[in-house]
């Protein structure tokens, strides 16, 4: 796919760091103009840096994508810098703490709700208009092995990606015959620096303990990456609704 996305802009969410760094840089090197979004400005910053510094394009957008008025700055960035928006990829996410349902705290919920599923929704719905009149667009969201199955997370965090999970095959049926199409990766454990804080001795925990053992190795970011970037290219423009487990077999045992 070397230069297949020449002059495309392209939004990634949770880009500085982790699987949004690695798909943010994989776009800038194949000839994307890319929307840093994160939470972190100095991380969002530094992955415009090493993109800058390898010729690339691209430019930061921070704060809060579970608010409205952020996700309108970040769209409006990519369309007043870039001319419009080509590829959104909603990466950006938090864990929950393991928690069975009957232990999950009010403010554990609607976090863990408002930024891995919320903010695809606010996002996607404020990049639709620009990708409807051009005619076409891609997104890919970041599900997670917790999408596919009910062993891999806490209550929240398992009700968020099963969320990202039908979010993406609605637009897929919805926006089919407009030239848009909308896939998912569901990672399996992967190598970034989001961390669960789980107390060991809950129910959840000790629960899902045992659901552990055929998790296969962990991915790095690239290989998150690389996914993404296929269902974002041309070379993927006959697959819609797809939820892609990169997570070496686990989904299979």
């Amino acid at each position: 796919m070397a230069g297949g996305f020449d002059g495309r802009s392209v939004i990634v969410t949770g880009a500085g760091s982790g699987i949004g760094r690695a798909a943010a840089l994989a776009f800038a090197a194949q000839g994307a103009r890319v929307v840093i979004a994160d939470l972190n400005a100095e991380g969002a910053e530094k992955v415009v840096a090493e993109i800058e510094q390898a010729g690339g394009t691209a430019v930061a957008a921070v704060g809060d994508l579970s608010e409205q008025a952020v996700v309108d700055a970040v769209v409006r960035t990519a369309v007043d810098t870039f001319g419009g928006v080509d590829v959104l990829v909603n990466n950006a996410g938090i864990m929950d703490r393991m928690s069975a349902l009957a232990d999950v705290a009010d403010d554990e919920w609607e976090r863990v709700i408002r930024v891995n599923l919320t903010a695809p929704f606010l996002l996607t719905r404020a990049v639709l208009p620009h990708m409807l009149e051009a005619g076409r667009g891609a997104i890919v969201n970041t599900a997670s092995e917790a999408g596919l199955r009910g062993s891999a997370a806490g209550a929240a965090y398992t009700a968020s990606k099963h969320g990202v999970v039908g979010l993406t095959k609605n637009l897929a049926v919805m926006y089919r015959k407009q030239g848009i199409r909308a896939n998912a990766i569901a990672p399996g454990g992967t190598a970034t620096n989001i961390t669960v804080d789980a107390d060991q001795g809950a129910h959840g925990p000790a629960a899902l303990g045992p659901h552990f053992v055929n998790v296969g190795r962990l991915a790095q970011p690239e290989e998150q990456a690389a996914a993404i970037l296929f269902l974002a290219s041309d070379a993927a423009s006959n697959i819609n609704g797809v939820v892609l487990a990169v997570d070496d077999g686990w989904s299979a045992v």
